[in-house]
């Protein structure tokens, strides 16, 4: 099955072609263009509280100040320059593992129109995830803004020289990468798109986290095919309390902002009242977030302030059609949701133009190409799509087929649109039948009594495995488990409905918003 073709979310008139995507060749140097074109056009507000260091953010007695896009360019300039001067030469890796503030924006897009290879790395990981990260990817420097996390890094690797977003070497480390090397000259925004740019590594939220290989040219892709469809330009203003390490944050807000020439208000983190007092203060048009964001405005008595939003996107995780209609009835705004990963970028989206339907992910970006099969797995292939994880030929030869790239989730095409049903992995099989964990919960949390839930498969000696749901209450007492099973019998099929009820406090989540299924079994 296939969903509507991507050139449904063109604009009338738009005589766009797939080369288009990555015509010039890498997002530094569409970066450099954009911002010698208008140097004096504000991009980054920094309100997270680290905009001191680095130069350019704020301080100075009257509070955060903007970054102006000649400015910009001059810090990372002077950032790739510096690290030159580490001894760092083009196609090194430089693992990049800090909070959002300006000096982390500098860092790593200095790295990148070095010509260097960066790694995000989430900035919540523990020290023994940090520590199968620098063992796998093995880089030359390591970026960090926590001293915590600057030993964890030495423990890791006692050569490693980690240095902070100001390329401050922290103190115990050696001071240059090269050993007796010495500086070099590193050739600035050089890269062409077959270049790798980054290596992001998965959630791993089923084994140990790959690294997936990312070229210039991917980036760039993402970027130009995210603004044509949402149609994002340079009078746009988003208010961004994403991790700024994800892909969500990193390569769909910042990236794209940048390339376009619009402004990023940038929040040190989530919080109901900081994003919709930024979005008034600042006249934002856009805001960003993953539905556990979205699920704390549903509740809050301001969601109505969303309204003055051009466009408020979900994504990361699925937003359920229940939460998508409250949020719509409530604020009168339609939420648009799409869908990507960390080995493809963005992938399929809703349209701008045209209806945004509840509970599903719609349609192909421009120049991506998405198919279902028969038994529901969703494939992919374009320009966003990765080369590769790295250094795992095996991994990555049982991930692509004939050019696709078995994403690994379920879905199901409805008039267009896809519908995911959740991960192969998690797929519940029950007296012979398919059970897809999506669409018990999106049932489920029909029940005025259940403010989230988790669906599971639990090991049955008869069945195989049996529907159990993980159900955290919308209120101070759970609802009675006869009266939820009657309400799910009556909506579902009998192998589909739950066997099992556990009322929770709350779902174990990564730092996406992500349920952590495999801790609930």
């Amino acid at each position: 099955m296939h969903p509507r073709p991507w050139r449904d979310h063109l604009p009338a008139g738009s005589s766009f072609q797939p080369e288009d995507l990555t015509a010039h060749r890498s997002l530094p140097r569409a970066w450099a263009r954009t911002w010698a074109r208008h140097p004096a056009t504000p991009v980054l507000l920094d309100v997270s509280g680290g905009s001191g260091a680095g130069g350019g953010g704020g301080g100075g007695g009257g509070g955060p100040k903007w970054c102006r896009a000649g400015e910009l360019d001059d810090l990372t300039r002077a950032g790739a320059e510096g690290l030159g001067r580490l001894g760092l030469e083009r196609g090194d890796r430089v693992l990049w593992s800090t909070a959002s503030s300006l000096p982390a924006v500098v860092a790593n897009i200095a790295a990148l129109r070095a010509g260097l290879v960066v790694v995000p790395v989430n900035a919540a990981y523990t020290e023994r995830e940090l520590t199968h990260v620098v063992s796998d990817v093995r880089p030359s420097l390591a970026i960090v803004d926590d001293p915590d996390r600057a030993a964890v890094l030495a423990r890791a690797d006692g050569d490693l020289v980690v240095v902070t977003p100001d390329l401050e070497v922290v103190g115990g480390t050696r001071r240059a990468v090269g050993g007796d090397a010495g500086p070099r000259a590193l050739a600035l925004d050089a890269a062409g798109p077959d270049d790798v740019a980054l290596i992001a590594y998965t959630s791993g939220t089923t084994g140990s986290p790959k690294g997936a290989v990312l070229t210039h040219g991917n980036l760039l892709a993402n970027s130009e095919s995210i603004a044509l469809t949402w149609r994002w330009d340079g009078e746009d203003r988003l208010v961004h309390a994403l991790p700024i390490f994800h892909g969500h944050g990193l390569c769909v807000a910042l990236y794209t902002s940048l390339l376009v020439g619009s402004s990023v208000v940038l929040l040190a983190r989530f919080d109901v009242d900081a994003v919709l007092d930024a979005c008034a203060a600042h006249r934002a048009t856009m805001f960003f977030g993953v539905p556990t964001m979205y699920h704390r405005l549903a509740a809050s008595s301001r969601v109505g302030e969303l309204a003055r939003l051009r466009l408020a996107v979900s994504g990361s995780a699925p937003l359920s059609a229940e939460l998508h209609r409250a949020i719509a009835e409530s604020a009168g705004t339609q939420v648009l949701e799409r869908y990507g990963m960390t080995e493809t970028l963005m992938t399929l989206s809703n349209p701008y133009e045209g209806e945004r339907r509840p509970g599903t992910v719609g349609f192909p970006f421009p120049g991506v190409e998405a198919r279902v099969e028969d038994d529901g797995d969703l494939f992919v292939r374009g320009p966003t799509v990765f080369s590769g994880y790295w250094e795992r030929p095996a991994a990555t030869s049982e991930s692509f087929f004939d050019g696709w790239f078995r994403t690994g989730d379920l879905g199901v095409v409805e008039d267009g649109y896809v519908r995911l049903l959740g991960r192969s992995t998690e797929l519940i099989i029950s007296g012979g039948y398919n059970v897809y964990p999506a669409e018990v919960e999106d049932v489920l949390l029909g029940h005025p009594s259940v403010a989230e839930v988790a669906v599971t498969g639990a090991p049955s000696e008869e069945w195989g495995e049996v529907v159990c749901a993980w159900v955290v209450p919308d209120g101070a007492s759970p609802p009675d488990v006869d009266a939820l099973l009657a309400y799910a019998a009556e909506r579902l099929a009998p192998y589909k409905r739950p066997r099992r009820v556990q009322f929770v406090d709350s779902l174990p989540r990564n730092s996406l918003g992500k349920v952590r299924r495999s801790e609930l079994r």
